[in-house]
């Protein structure tokens, strides 16, 4: 079983694209290596197959990397599956987990982010909870996203040491955890985790 991420920047043409090309391929690079594991086509729509376990926590740790911009967003769809065919290159490998990311971003309307598993009850489970935790999220401001994003990046740091690495006030990395429901976020991604596995 492998997770696929499907995705696209919201707004890609606004601003510069440096300000979110090179941030975005850094966050993929935690993740696998380009092209195998991710690749960016259309310029601003990209692919990442990953471990089913770590396919929440990459789309939020993705998301808060775009919300820096001020300008951009973005919409993601999680497909949980098989892969039948595996290529040098994502973007030519094949199988269901492929088949329900692609169906799963066909089918987004309003949200930014779902998830096609195959198993009817839990994904209408996670796509609730996602809907709402994505209230708070799409409206992370650029300080918000930034602290979420060494949050993720740092899961063994407390807040003081997140807050000397920011070159912040642990009280701003405080109220900013507070303010983008990182901790609420957290417990969905426990959630997803156990029953996903």
């Amino acid at each position: 079983m492998i997770a696929v991420i499907t995705g696209d920047i919201i707004n890609s043409r606004k601003g510069e694209v440096e300000r979110w090309i090179g941030p975005l391929k850094e966050t993929l690079n935690r993740y696998g290596v380009e092209p195998k594991n991710w690749e960016i086509y259309r310029g601003d729509s990209f692919q990442l197959s990953l471990a089913p376990e770590k396919a929440v926590i990459a789309a939020l740790h993705i998301k808060a990397t775009i919300k820096q911009t001020k300008l951009q967003d973005i919409r993601m769809a999680i497909g949980i599956g098989e892969e039948k065919y595996r290529s040098p290159k994502i973007t030519e490998a094949n199988g269901s987990a492929y088949a329900n990311s692609g169906m799963c971003f066909e089918a987004m309307k309003k949200q930014t982010l779902a998830i096609k598993s195959g198993n009817k009850n839990l994904d209408q489970s996670l796509n609730t909870m996602f809907n709402l935790s994505l209230l708070t999220a799409n409206n992370w401001s650029s300080t918000v996203s930034e602290v979420i994003k060494t949050a993720i990046e740092n899961p063994k740091k407390n807040q003081k040491s997140l807050a000397k690495l920011l070159n912040k006030l642990q009280s701003g990395v405080s109220e900013a955890l507070k303010r983008g429901g990182f901790e609420e976020i957290m417990s969905m991604n426990e959630f997803y985790k156990i029953n996903i596995s």
